[in-house]
């Protein structure tokens, strides 16, 4: 579903809209004016939308550790310059 070059900012909103979704299917569950077809049907996108998190949450992980363990902070021997 995701290709190698992902942007993690790109994974991050998805999983929030992914998150936002399913809370918000959630809400829409606990509705008594709901159909038991609508309930269905809502509980078969959940699992979907599920799917689709698990996916992009593997993507993320999977970029989190290829990334330097030292991210931004290198350590490295001074320059030093003796001023006369």
């Amino acid at each position: 579903m995701t290709q190698p070059g992902v942007d993690q900012k790109v994974l991050d909103q998805n999983i929030r809209e992914l998150q936002e979704w399913l809370r918000n299917a959630w809400q829409q569950l606990a509705d008594p004016s709901l159909t038991a077809f609508s309930r269905r049907e809502l509980r078969n996108q959940m699992k979907q939308c599920n799917a689709d998190l698990r996916v992009q949450l593997q993507a993320a992980s999977k970029q989190m550790l290829s990334q330097p363990a030292a991210s931004g902070k290198i350590f490295a021997k001074p320059e030093l310059r003796i001023l006369a």
